[in-house]
């Protein structure tokens, strides 16, 4: 049985004590528990204190410095609590160790992430992402967690009866972890080809710090009435919505899982599947929350994720969300002086949408050309290349082949030009602008080719 002082409290929700330790080279925000009294308020857990520590560096064995072990351990006696949170990521020994000191709970800011993450999945596909997580999270922190299987005989090539125990529950783990990898695997090929077999119109993906407001600009644009909470990570399942974009079309809008300031690397990965609508989109809209204190921050932690995810590069329009939560215009301004390219909206109040909707077709404008293609009535390869990949207006037949009037993602004009019979374009300044590299190359070496022979003829 163990030691540790338990205290009933009905049905009370747990009460927590934040702690966290501050490293020189750390980036302090005003307040320095903020966001972590949001995630322990959203896990479910009553904030009863606080406790904040300055050091050059941990300490080995509990993180915290002694006075500030003992001076926690008088805040759980005093106040009852249940558990302890840090801001911090701790190694199994100094869970282990402040567990003892404190009589109480101990979690770290991975764990308390990954426990949000498992009471809001809600798909097949995000609990299989949140337990791979949770299992590579646990498996170098396994405390005899399978201890109905004191000893287990093994088939030809594996240790008999007298294993141990830690090494069974290890295994175990990691033959669970190798079928859930296996899994997703499958899960992320499908979703990647249903992604991709859309081709009726582009996708746009809502991508920004959590809570920032994504979910409401989805409702606000779409009249999608998907779920909008105050919460942190309220969103987990992606979901995916008609927008109508005025003078352009129809857009795909997607809606995904928030990021946060040190998001568990091994939950990025796991949510490689739900977050493949954002690898695919054609274009991001980062909403980013203006009135937060900390909006500089939260934005950098976004690009930092989207490095990770390998799509950094990717198209992106800032928007700049809850500009109606913002009382002093210098707080808006000073945002707008560092990302002047910004588009400051308010999806609650729905202001600022018509300059966001008139920006997001301007950039998808940047990405694709309205193009007349003459195509030979035998090549139905290219025929079926053009409805895949672009979005048909119109096609006339004539006696030996047909114009396909067509919207086409510049990119995909190298594979037009090797095939088609003609490619008029709607604007030459824009076809001028897009053209393909290969194209450039082309032209290049045949105006080197035509230099060198009038420069023979003027010889």
């Amino acid at each position: 049985m163990s030691d540790k002082h338990i205290t009933l409290h009905d049905d009370a929700p747990e009460r927590s004590i934040l702690a966290r330790l501050i490293l020189p080279d750390t980036v302090v925000e005003e307040d320095p528990l903020e966001e972590l009294h949001g995630l322990a308020t959203t896990s479910g857990t009553e904030v009863v204190d606080e406790l904040i520590q300055r050091r050059s560096t941990p300490d080995h064995s509990t993180y915290l410095g002694k006075g500030k072990v003992e001076e926690l351990r008088l805040m759980v006696e005093r106040h009852e609590a249940d558990v302890v949170i840090f801001d911090n990521d701790l190694s199994p020994a100094q869970i282990r160790n402040l567990e003892k000191k404190t009589n109480a709970k101990v979690i770290d800011r991975t764990e308390l992430i990954l426990d949000i993450f498992a009471a809001g999945a809600r798909t097949h596909e995000s609990r299989l992402a949140v337990e791979l997580a949770q299992l590579e999270y646990s498996l170098p922190r396994l405390k005899r967690m399978w201890t109905h299987l004191s000893r287990q005989s093994m088939g030809v090539g594996m240790r008999g009866p007298g294993e141990k125990q830690l090494e069974v529950d290890r295994r175990l783990a990691q033959k669970r972890i190798h079928d859930l990898k296996t899994e997703l695997k499958s899960v992320e090929l499908r979703r990647e080809r249903q992604v991709a077999a859309r081709s009726d119109s582009p996708t746009v993906s809502l991508v920004g710090y959590t809570n920032a407001g994504k979910s409401t600009l989805m409702n606000a644009l779409t009249d999608a009435g998907v779920m909008a909470q105050d919460k942190l990570f309220a969103t987990l399942d992606t979901r995916t919505r008609r927008w109508h974009l005025p003078e352009w079309g129809h857009v795909l809008l997607s809606d995904t899982v928030g990021f946060i300031r040190d998001l568990p690397h091994s939950l990025v990965a796991s949510f490689k599947s739900t977050l493949e609508e954002t690898r695919q989109a054609e274009l991001l809209l980062h909403v980013a929350d203006a009135s937060s204190p900390q909006v500089f921050e939260q934005i950098s932690a976004v690009y930092q994720v989207l490095e990770e995810l390998g799509i950094e590069a990717k198209d992106t329009l800032l928007v700049l969300n809850k500009i109606d939560a913002i009382t002093s215009p210098r707080v808006l301004n000073r945002v707008l002086d560092r990302y002047p390219n910004a588009i400051p909206v308010s999806a609650r109040s729905r202001s600022g949408l018509k300059p966001l909707a008139q920006a997001v077709g301007e950039a998808l404008s940047r990405e694709f050309l309205d193009v007349e293609i003459g195509v030979a009535h035998h090549d139905g390869k290219l025929l079926s290349f053009l409805s895949a990949t672009g979005k048909i207006e119109s096609r006339e037949f004539g006696n030996d082949h047909v114009i396909v009037r067509v919207r086409m993602p510049a990119s995909a004009m190298g594979t037009v030009n090797r095939s088609a019979l003609s490619v008029t374009p709607t604007t030459l300044e824009m076809w001028k602008q897009t053209a393909s590299e290969e194209e450039l190359e082309d032209s290049s070496e045949d105006s080197s080719e035509e230099s060198v022979e009038r420069s023979s003829d003027v010889a």
